[in-house]
């Protein structure tokens, strides 16, 4: 099958985001003027090494937020935001902050996530998360399309689950991370492997 997406693709449902996966979850919490939000990205990845940094992309809006969505909306107004990452234990949690819920809702609340300070940005982070980290904005570029914004931010502060360090290393294995596989399916790591390099 061929399809020119300007043409459509005749299925059921949208193959795109099926294609590229697994994708790794950025559980994106900000703070704003309303409150506090928390909220799940499968267009997330860290995309450089010195200084540190990441992205994630917002694609659709809500009505009370205008051109995008709650947390794109409070980081063009504080600067910051956390990216939480995100384990098979707290699929569920995630999945109960992806709701499209009211702008002021506080997601750490409804979906009963313990929530934590941040210690180089205002923001909130989840407490029990294998991992999280504390960014500013670097950029916030607009794509083709109504609603498409990419956030780059510099990693200002990372935590660590201390039951994810073993040997001096961040073990996935401690936590088994979720992915987004597309449509409504995820998957989780539960098998690793180690490949050396040419010239390691």
């Amino acid at each position: 099958m061929f399809y020119r997406p300007e043409e459509g693709h005749g299925l059921p449902h949208n193959p795109f985001n099926a294609i590229v996966t697994p994708r790794p979850i950025g559980w994106i919490s900000t703070r704003g003027a309303l409150g506090d939000n928390l909220a799940p990205y499968s267009f997330f990845n860290a995309v450089a090494y010195l200084p540190p940094q990441v992205m994630f992309a917002s694609t659709s809006t809500k009505e009370d937020r205008g051109d995008t969505k709650d947390s794109v909306a409070q980081l063009r107004e504080s600067g910051v935001f956390c990216v939480n990452i995100v384990e098979e234990a707290m699929r569920d949690a995630m999945n109960a902050t992806s709701g499209p819920w009211q702008a002021g809702q506080d997601e750490f609340e409804l979906a009963g996530i313990e929530k934590a300070e941040c210690r180089t940005i205002d923001c909130p982070r989840v407490a029990a998360a294998p991992a999280a980290l504390e960014c500013k904005v670097v950029q916030v570029v607009q794509l083709p399309g109504a609603a498409n914004f990419v956030t780059f931010g510099e990693v200002t502060g990372v935590h660590m689950r201390d039951d994810c360090l073993v040997n001096g290393r961040f073990d996935v294995t401690r936590f088994r991370p979720l992915s987004r596989l597309g449509y409504r399916d995820y998957a989780t790591v539960t098998e690793v492997f180690e490949l050396k390099r040419p010239g390691d």
